[in-house]
């Protein structure tokens, strides 16, 4: 029967025969490819001078994803005629499509040296197009707001 004892501290590995009494230690150490002390406290360090840059770089990427996302969404949308593009007047339609080809136009143009403000900037302004064309929208139709509720339409709440 053998019996193994590992000391932690030293990598140290003893194996004995409790039958005649023969053991053997094995010491294995791994010190090439570690990095010294040193080292780990030079990398934390560049980690914690980049982490500010690291972070405004993926508010800046964030920023520009969520301008694409709305303005190809919003012209998938309006060319819907199914949805919102079959809702609203021609006039409002030709407005929303020349804002999101003037935002995709200046993402091409000033996407790669544009701020994550800028970005912002940029989808307030094609929000600020869009948003008067789709509330008319909702101001003029039963259940939106401002809308015409029938009080017929709405169900009672007292049956339990």
């Amino acid at each position: 029967m053998f019996t193994k004892v590992t000391d932690s501290t030293s990598n140290a590995s003893i194996t004995a025969d409790k039958a005649t009494g023969k053991s053997e230690s094995i010491t294995i150490t791994n010190d090439k490819g570690r990095l010294s002390a040193d080292e780990i406290e030079r990398m934390v360090a560049e980690a914690e001078q980049y982490a500010d840059e690291d972070k405004a770089t993926r508010e800046k990427i964030e920023a520009r994803n969520g301008l694409e996302n709305y303005a190809f969404s919003l012209k998938n949308q309006v060319n819907d005629d199914e949805g919102l593009g079959g809702k609203i007047e021609d006039d409002d339609k030709e407005t929303l499509l020349e804002a999101v080809k003037e935002t995709i136009d200046w993402l091409e143009e000033m996407g790669p040296t544009a701020e994550k403000e800028d970005f912002d900037e940029q989808k307030e302004k094609l929000s600020g197009v869009a948003y008067p064309i789709t509330s008319k929208l909702y101001q003029g139709g039963a259940g939106g707001p401002g809308g015409d509720y029938d009080n017929d339409d709405i169900p009672d709440r007292d049956e339990l």
